[in-house]
């Protein structure tokens, strides 16, 4: 696929994912070009651009091309930087890493991230990869019963890892290299999110699920959706609906947050990881929703 006059995008599955070229994103980015990233964007989930070795500024400037800067809770920013988190982990940490179980970015807010932008500088010399899992693509494979059963209703979010009722333990947390504020028991409220969204510009309608986040299908018992949202997140998380990165220095990846799950692999024990990660505002999941055919069809009449 080619885009705009050089900007082209080379899918990298056949379901999410795609290498970005024709683009130095050190330099000015046209109205042109960024209208481009967007639709790549809408269109991939996740796109990728090598060889960019972006200063802090360049990355911010490239992170308004997709919505305006968000500085998110529970995290400790950088200093005097308030909008990007210098996601760390040393050679001599031990235990969990930041981001390491599937996840969609803090979808128990209000109005969650609408996607993130992360820039690769120090590498171990394996591992550290990182995956993202299509939730249009699952959407698309689903069984009828479960697409019955999801679209038009709300699943119910709570900020787990930093809430007081669902702690993880000590040693599954991230080390020192990255601040986080926990046991607020403000994080263990419940936040409602339609379980199924539709992408404004494609019009594909996608999952919005992750089991970091969600506790329960509303009008359904935690114990009663359990088994529910576990085999839903298997589905999901099916090696023809991911993409697994092998990051570089100067790699960028931006990630539409909510067409998307990810992971962040834990496998670089004694050596050291180093991205700057900044994050962008958007729609929020209400605004999204995907509506039945016969309600939409109620509500036109």
């Amino acid at each position: 696929m080619t885009a705009g006059n050089a900007v082209t995008a080379r899918r990298l599955t056949g379901n999410i994912g795609a290498e970005i070229s024709g683009i130095d994103l050190g330099e000015a980015i046209s109205e042109t070009e960024a209208a481009t990233l967007r639709d790549c964007l809408a269109r991939h989930q996740v796109i990728f651009f090598r060889d960019q070795h972006l200063d802090l500024r360049q990355q911010k400037t490239l992170t308004a091309v997709f919505g305006p800067a968000l500085q998110l809770p529970y995290v400790k920013p950088m200093d005097a930087e308030p909008e990007i988190i210098r996601v760390y982990k040393g050679a001599d940490e031990k235990g969990g890493v930041f981001g390491g179980d599937w996840h969609s970015d803090f979808s128990f807010l209000e109005v969650p991230p609408s996607g993130s932008v992360l820039n690769a500088h120090t590498l171990p010399p394996y591992g550290g990869d990182t995956l993202w899992a299509s939730q249009i693509a699952a959407w698309d494979a689903l069984p009828d019963a479960l697409r019955d059963l999801l679209l038009g209703r709300d699943a119910i979010h709570v900020g787990k890892p930093y809430g007081v009722k669902w702690a993880p333990p000590l040693k599954e947390q991230s080390g020192a290299g990255i601040k986080m504020s926990r046991g607020d028991p403000a994080a263990d409220e419940e936040t409602k999110h339609p379980a199924v969204l539709q992408n404004p510009v494609t019009g594909r309608r996608m999952l919005y699920l992750n089991p970091t986040y969600v506790t329960r299908i509303d009008g359904m018992s935690e114990a009663e959706s359990r088994p529910l949202l576990d085999q839903i997140q298997r589905h999901v998380t099916r090696p023809e609906f991911c993409i697994r990165y092998s990051w570089a220095p100067g790699t960028i990846a931006v990630w539409d947050n909510l067409a998307t799950q990810h992971y962040a692999v834990n496998d670089y024990q004694g050596h050291e990881r180093l991205m700057y990660r900044t994050t962008f505002s958007g729609p929020s999941p209400r605004d999204m929703a995907a509506v039945p055919v016969k309600t939409a069809q109620a509500a036109a009449e």
